[in-house]
């Protein structure tokens, strides 16, 4: 007689975060996104700025007006935000593209990097505008 064959455990049909904890890399691609999402909603925005500006004085001063309250201050903060670690993930990605960097050492210090220039572009960036 056999024996009674043994009872196989169900596997997921493909990775999801059950399985895999999070990462620094899976995170900062989510945010890389994230912030590619949030820049395109940005969009709009900028071409009222230009078309405010085209248009007369008084619809470029409501759009100040607009840009200056505080929803406005931290919408236009978290876009510059967003265009800077947007584009340091980019010349990252150039980077990965061109084989270098390539090693998991230097894949997380490249994302610890392009979080922190991102980061301190954006507050060289807002420096400039408030001094």
């Amino acid at each position: 007689m056999s024996s009674p064959a043994p009872v196989k455990k169900p596997r997921p049909l493909s990775p999801h975060l059950q399985v895999y904890r999070p990462q620094l890399t899976s995170g900062l691609s989510i945010l890389h996104r994230i912030t590619g999402v949030g820049l395109a909603l940005g969009l709009p925005v900028f071409v009222i700025w230009l078309t405010a500006l085209a248009k007369n004085e008084k619809a470029y001063d409501c759009f100040l007006r607009g840009a200056h309250s505080p929803i406005g201050q931290i919408l236009l903060f978290g876009w510059s935000w967003a265009f800077a670690y947007h584009l340091c993930m980019g010349i990252r990605h150039l980077l990965w593209d061109m084989g270098l960097f390539l090693d998991i050492k230097q894949v997380y210090k490249s994302g610890y990097a392009a979080l922190a220039i991102s980061t301190l572009l954006t507050v060289g960036i807002w420096y400039e505008l408030l001094v």
